[in-house]
C-alpha cells in the first residue's frame, strides 16, 4: 500500500481569459504545495458533478482540505442577506455542504481554511457574521487583501487555546497570521470548540471535541507554510491523522 495519504481539496470554477473564457475547474496552487510539503498528495474535486460522483472521490480520500473562498449564502444559516455580504456560489455551496456532511458524519480528518473554517461551522449548526465591519464594533481590519499587502502579509496576532489541536499543529500558543476575510464564525456549532481568537475577539480557530483532526482557521496558512514550520504544522497535522485514518481502514 501507498503510504502517501491522498487529500481532497475542493476546486473552484474561473474563466481562463488565456483561453478565450474557456471555463475551468482548479484551486490555489499554495493549497496543493502545502499538502505535498507536509507528506500528502492532493487531488481535485471539481463542482457541479452531483452527490453520486462526489461519493465516489470521496469514498477514496484520506482527508479533506476545504480552502477559502466567497461568502456561504445566509440562507444556510437562517439569515437574510446583509447589505454587505459579497459574493456567494450555490454550485460551491452544494459540493462542499455535502462532502462536509460526510466528514463530519465519518470522522475523516479535515483542515478549513478560512471559508472553510466558516463552511464546517455552518454544516454543523453554527452560524457567521455576515460583515465584520459592520457586526463588531471596534473589531480589527481583517480584510487586509488590498494589492500593496502580499498574500503573506502578517497582520495581527492570533491567540491560540492551550491543550487543543491547533496549539499541538503550530507548537505555539500564539502566532502573528495573514488576514483576508470580511466575514467569521459568530455562534460556535455545537461540538465544537473556539480554539484561537484575534485581539478583538473574532474567532480564529475552531475544532470538533472528539473527531481525530477537524480543525478549522480563518486564516491563510498555505501562503505561510513554505517557509514558516509553524503553519506548515497545520497542513502536517491533516497528513498524519489522515495517515492514521488509511492504516486503520
Amino acid at each position: 500500500m501507498n503510504g502517501t495519504p491522498v487529500i481532497g481539496l475542493i476546486a473552484r470554477k474561473d474563466k481562463s481569459e488565456q483561453w478565450s473564457g474557456y471555463a475551468l475547474y482548479g484551486q490555489g496552487q499554495a493549497y496543493a504545495r502545502s499538502v505535498v510539503l507536509a507528506g500528502g498528495a492532493p487531488v481535485i474535486i471539481p463542482l457541479e458533478m452531483g452527490q453520486r460522483a462526489w461519493r465516489s472521490i470521496y469514498d477514496r480520500v484520506d482527508g479533506l482540505l476545504f480552502p477559502g473562498g466567497v461568502d456561504v449564502a445566509p440562507w444556510r444559516y437562517g439569515q437574510e442577506p446583509h447589505p454587505r455580504l459579497g459574493q456567494v456560489d450555490e454550485a460551491l455551496d452544494e459540493a462542499e455542504f455535502a462532502l462536509a456532511r460526510w466528514a463530519l458524519e465519518d470522522r475523516m480528518p479535515v483542515l478549513a481554511v478560512c471559508r472553510g473554517i466558516q463552511v464546517i461551522n455552518v454544516v454543523a449548526g453554527g452560524s457567521l457574521y455576515q460583515d465584520i465591519p459592520a457586526q463588531v464594533p471596534d473589531g480589527l481590519c481583517h480584510a487586509c487583501n488590498a494589492p500593496e499587502y502580499p498574500r503573506s502579509h502578517r497582520a495581527h496576532l492570533v491567540h491560540v487555546e492551550q491543550n487543543t489541536q491547533l496549539a499541538a499543529a503550530l507548537g505555539t500558543l500564539a502566532c502573528w497570521t495573514n488576514s483576508r476575510h470580511h466575514q467569521a464564525v459568530k455562534d460556535v456549532a455545537p461540538g465544537f470548540v473556539v480554539t484561537a481568537r484575534a485581539p478583538d475577539g473574532v474567532v480564529e480557530g475552531i475544532e470538533h471535541r472528539d473527531a481525530p483532526f477537524v480543525v478549522g482557521v480563518q486564516w491563510h496558512p498555505e501562503n505561510l507554510a513554505a517557509g514558516d514550520p509553524q503553519q506548515l504544522g497545520l497542513f502536517r497535522g491533516l497528513i498524519e491523522a489522515s495517515w492514521q485514518r488509511m492504516i486503520e481502514s
